[in-house]
């Protein structure tokens, strides 16, 4: 745990040195969802209708925008390499930085939701489930989307595979989480929803970091 410990105060320290990449992705965030009542027009009961599932859409393409960073500096200046031949465990490392990256992305994406959700007319009826959603799901998105950066190593276009091969996977995340509020929202019960939302969130934690420390390994071969 100790080792865990300095691990994620590495990254942290790495993240505050570079507070931008956090900031655009929440920035990225409230763009993107203040843009859907341009689109669709701005008449209360349309924006109520679709806020839930504008929300989850915007959180995860903004968490998805910094995952690509989340192993390259390291990989490029090689520090992976050396991170790997330490006695310090690879699913260690991987754990650390996908708890990081939801400290500093998913944590203020979940924040910010309430808040824009006021601007898309979200009825505040669901905010409990909403809030139990995502912090539910955002972990997921982190240790999933974690996965597809180890797996883009040295990839030309990185950029492209990741999402291509992160959305696939993300998808039942953003059904469930707009399931659980829209059950919220329409006096039903959001508990099946979040419960398969925290089974999803148990899996990832227990694989991904496995998974991403097999692909970092293969990556440095």
């Amino acid at each position: 745990m100790s080792r865990f410990g300095a691990l994620l105060g590495r990254e942290l320290r790495l993240a505050a040195r570079s507070p931008g990449e956090a900031a655009a992705a929440t920035s990225f965030f409230v763009v993107a969802a203040l843009l859907f009542p341009f689109g669709v027009g701005p008449e209360p009961a349309l924006l109520a209708r679709i806020a839930a599932g504008v929300l989850w859409v915007s959180a995860l393409l903004a968490a998805l925008l910094s995952l690509g960073r989340l192993f390259r500096d390291d990989y490029e200046d090689g520090s992976l390499e050396l991170l790997l031949l330490s006695p310090v465990a690879p699913e260690l490392a991987a754990g650390a930085k996908c708890l990081a990256h939801w400290l500093t992305t998913g944590l203020p994406l979940a924040v910010a939701t309430p808040v824009i959700g006021v601007f898309l007319n979200f009825d505040a009826a669901g905010s409990w489930a909403l809030a139990a959603a995502l912090a539910l799901g955002t972990p997921t998105i982190s240790l999933v989307g974690a996965l597809g950066a180890a797996l883009t190593l040295g990839a030309g276009r990185a950029g492209v595979l990741l999402p291509l091969l992160a959305l696939p996977l993300l998808i039942p995340v953003l059904i469930f989480g707009a399931g659980a509020v829209d059950a919220a929202l329409a006096g039903g019960d959001p508990r099946r929803p979040l419960l398969m939302l925290g089974a999803m969130l148990a899996a990832s934690c227990v694989l991904a970091p496995w998974a991403a420390a097999a692909a970092m390994r293969q990556a440095v071969e």
